[in-house]
C-alpha cells in the first residue's frame, strides 16, 4: 500500500513537472494535502459550579471544560473557532438557567453576525434551551457563542451548557 502512494506520489510530480498548466497543479495539491478532521466539544466551567451574568453587555461565551478539540480549531482560551478549511461546519449549544428573575439568552455568532439564539426564561428549579446549525464557512470564519446582556448562563459539574461543532464536509 504504502509503495503504491509513494508511486502515485511520483506520477503526480511528474504531471507536476511535466505539464505547465496552474490548474493541474491546484489538483494535485489538493490530492496530495489531506484535509484535516475538525470536532469540538466543550462545557462552559472547568470545575465547580456557577451561574455567569447577568453582564451590561453582549459577552463572548468561553467554554473552558474541552471534551475533544480534534484540529485544534477552537480555542478554551478565547472561545472562538476559527475555520481551518472552506467547508460546511455543524454546531449545537445549549443553555441552562437556574430560576431567578434573569432570563438566559445565548447567541451563535459568525464574524461579528447574529445567527442563531437560544433562550430561556425559568422562575424557579432548572430551565433549558438548545438550538443548531448548519454554515458554510470559509477558511479563516469564527464562530463563537454570546451571552445576551443581562442575562445568565448556569453550568457545574455536570457539564450542563455546552458548545460543540464539527466539520460536515470540505468544500
Amino acid at each position: 500500500m504504502l509503495w503504491n502512494q509513494k508511486k502515485n506520489i511520483q506520477n503526480y510530480r511528474n504531471v507536476i513537472f511535466t505539464k505547465a498548466s496552474s490548474s493541474i497543479c491546484d489538483v494535485v495539491v489538493k490530492l496530495l494535502i489531506p484535509v484535516g478532521q475538525v470536532a469540538f466539544s466543550a462545557s462552559l466551567l472547568e470545575s465547580g459550579s456557577g451561574t455567569l451574568g447577568p453582564i451590561n453587555a453582549h459577552t463572548t461565551l468561553v467554554f473552558k471544560h474541552v471534551v475533544s478539540n480534534i484540529g485544534k480549531a477552537y480555542s478554551p482560551h478565547t472561545g472562538i473557532f476559527t475555520a481551518p478549511v472552506r467547508g460546511a461546519y455543524h454546531f449545537e449549544f445549549y443553555v441552562v438557567a437556574l430560576g431567578g428573575s434573569h432570563e438566559s439568552r445565548v447567541v451563535l455568532v459568525k464574524n461579528g453576525e447574529h445567527i442563531f439564539i437560544a433562550g430561556e426564561h425559568q422562575t424557579n428549579g432548572f430551565g433549558t434551551a438548545a438550538n443548531g446549525v448548519t454554515l458554510l464557512l470559509e477558511a479563516g470564519d469564527v464562530v463563537s457563542l454570546r451571552l445576551w446582556k443581562n442575562n445568565v448562563i448556569y453550568d457545574d459539574g455536570a457539564h450542563y451548557s455546552t458548545f460543540s461543532g464539527h466539520l460536515l464536509f470540505p468544500m
